[in-house]
């Protein structure tokens, strides 16, 4: 009997958690489906007008999908070798996130909007596609961004203390009779200016604060591509070819080549010497 469910559990692990099965694959496009069924009950319900007339078809068929993913989670539990190990790991917590909207929403309707994160579960469609290039690419951004962080960082904190000059001066110029009521809002608009968001709701009415306000504006289209370049060369960095070389080229002093280059990709001068004109020792 212990054979039997041993063996059994061992099934089930191949079908719920394994992939690259036909059992598996049906197992997770399944699974896919249900997803982005939740999700268009969930936006269907929020619009008025349907949840009126349909409110409660959308609720038990959303009962229905919700009751689907708690025994998925619990199937997954029971099968897995090492539950905990399972509960804890990132598709596991994500799993979890997606059955507590439901289990909240019995004892607060309004929760179950929340149900949207099961969005994030669609994660899984690259473990079915067997995309691995786009994983890798996305290994690229995060290694780009941590490469990144400490600069932007930096230049988060420069910007900030920019608004922070700027809504203050803001305040002291234009004063509450002309909506900058506080230093906070003065910096709020500091932002908002600097971003070239420009929402409208505080201007300037002085000549004077004009003057800084158009200062703020070209200040923020000189700024605003910075943490682009910045993310951009640590990506530069992060896609180039392991072993590229950082060997400058004797003619225009351009680094980074490809690994195997024997001439430079900007000036075609050769990178290392030819061995006639290497001189004897």
């Amino acid at each position: 009997m212990a054979d039997d469910t041993s063996t059994w559990r061992q099934r089930l692990y191949v079908i719920v958690f394994q992939s690259d099965t036909q059992a598996g694959r049906r197992f997770d496009s399944a699974l896919l489906v249900f997803i982005l069924a939740s999700l268009l009950v969930a936006f269907l319900d929020s619009v008025a007008r349907i949840h009126q007339q349909f409110g409660s078809l959308l609720s038990g068929v959303e009962w229905f999908i919700s009751g689907l993913f708690l025994i998925e989670y619990l199937l997954r539990l029971y099968c897995s070798p090492k539950p905990l190990r399972y509960a804890l790991s990132f598709y596991g917590l994500i799993d979890l996130l997606a059955v507590l909207p439901g289990v909240i929403a019995l004892f607060y309707p309004d929760a179950q909007y929340l149900l949207v994160v099961r969005v994030v579960r669609l994660l899984r469609i690259f473990r079915i596609l067997k995309l691995r290039q786009y994983l890798r690419q996305a290994d690229f951004l995060l290694t780009a961004l941590r490469g990144s962080r400490q600069k932007i960082t930096v230049f988060f904190l420069s910007v900030m203390s920019l608004v922070t000059v700027f809504g203050s001066l803001m305040y002291v110029v234009e004063g509450p009779e002309h909506g900058f009521t506080s230093i906070p809002r003065g910096i709020y608009w500091a932002i908002v200016t600097l971003t070239t968001v420009g929402f409208g709701d505080i201007t300037p009415k002085t000549p004077l604060g004009q003057a800084i306000a158009s200062l703020v504006m070209l200040t923020g289209y000189s700024i605003i591509a910075v943490p682009t370049g910045i993310f951009s060369a640590e990506l530069h960095n992060a896609m180039r070819p392991a072993g590229a070389l950082d060997k400058p080229c004797p003619a225009c002093a351009k680094a980074n080549h490809e690994a195997e280059a024997a001439f430079c990709s900007r000036c075609g001068n050769p990178l290392y010497p030819r061995k006639d004109e290497v001189a004897p020792q």
